[in-house]
């Protein structure tokens, strides 16, 4: 019984990312809105295997808030002061925004 729960969230998983979108480039635009805290960035390239949500080519920090949010923040801004190539990872919903992916994770590329 065991094996067969580990292999469910296995195949579970694997089919969240399956519809997780991603997008490389540099970071184009950060907004910040003052009226809700909302995060939200624009990167130059194009975004890939976006969820059906997400009909608007921005992502979401999920939760501006949290430790993760300011550091999701930070990392974004500091790429776009070096002008660094970044890589970000959706986690297949927009539960921040009804037509923006939230981000999962950003990945800072080396110049």
């Amino acid at each position: 019984m065991k094996k067969l729960t580990f292999l469910s969230l296995i195949y579970f998983c694997a089919s969240i990312a399956a519809f997780a979108g991603s997008q490389s480039g540099q970071v184009k635009n950060v907004i910040i809105r003052a009226s809700d805290g909302l995060v939200y960035v624009e990167v130059t390239g194009t975004a890939e295997n976006k969820p059906g949500c997400a009909t608007h080519s921005y992502w979401m920090i999920k939760d501006e808030k949290s430790l993760t949010g300011r550091q999701q923040l930070a990392s974004l801004l500091l790429a776009q002061a070096n002008g660094q190539t970044v890589s970000i990872i959706g986690n297949g919903s927009c539960t921040r925004w009804s037509d923006g992916e939230d981000i999962d994770y950003i990945i800072i590329n080396s110049k």
